[in-house]
């Protein structure tokens, strides 16, 4: 029978992610910490929407691989793994419409969370993360500065990343950064962002303190 942190749970997450089209092709990565030392890992140039668990790799936290071809963006999960204690999975996918906020403003620093109560209660704040050219370590190093207080976070002109302590939260994590993304596109295809006002904005920050870390 699956169980949350088993291979067979890794493959449903990336099939519930290709039917929302956030992952095409051999598009993104999930990665599941099994022991203090040891990762599960979604195979570098599978299409992961029709792999198997058995074709699930193995690396450790120093990024030996210990089984497997594991994805060439691992350097990406082990810098998450080893800066935020927490971390349990993290989830690596191209999200259409937070991917093209990144290319259409490049001068927003984070998605317009003012305008919407749910990204403030659920992430607290999405920020924009540096460009870094996949796949090399650069992906790691530009997330240092956001981790980890952030576990919501969207990649100029690649994808996002999400982290949890659990597979779900790390997938929920992901379907929030897209579902946000795309309200707030068409509100302002439809007449333009329009934020709360300040005392409400401060109101849902400070309630997001006492819901705690989790992305919901």
């Amino acid at each position: 029978m699956q169980t949350r942190t088993s291979p067979e749970h890794i493959v449903e997450i990336c099939r519930r992610l290709h039917a929302r089209n956030m992952l095409a092709a051999a598009d993104g990565n999930i990665s599941l910490k099994i022991s203090d030392d040891e990762i599960w890992i979604t195979p570098s140039g599978i299409a992961k929407a029709f792999m198997s668990p058995e074709e699930m790799s193995i690396i450790n936290l120093e990024g030996e691989i210990l089984k497997g071809k594991p994805s060439t963006e691992r350097l990406m999960h082990l810098e998450i793994y080893r800066s935020c204690p927490k971390a349990k999975a993290v989830v690596h996918a191209h999200p259409v419409t937070a991917i093209a906020w990144s290319i259409a403003n490049p001068q927003l620093l984070k998605i317009p969370s003012e305008c919407l109560s749910e990204v403030i209660l659920a992430c607290g704040d999405i920020p924009f993360v540096d460009y870094a050219r996949p796949g090399t370590s650069d992906m790691g190093t530009v997330l240092k500065s956001f981790l980890p207080s952030h576990r919501a976070l969207i990649l100029r002109r690649h994808g996002a990343v999400t982290w949890g302590e659990g597979l779900e939260e790390a997938y929920r994590g992901m379907e929030r950064i897209e579902h946000s993304a795309q309200v707030l596109a068409t509100a302002q295809q439809l007449g333009g962002l329009h934020p709360l006002p300040q005392d409400e904005v401060k109101y849902l920050y400070e309630l997001r303190k006492k819901i705690g870390e989790t992305l919901l």
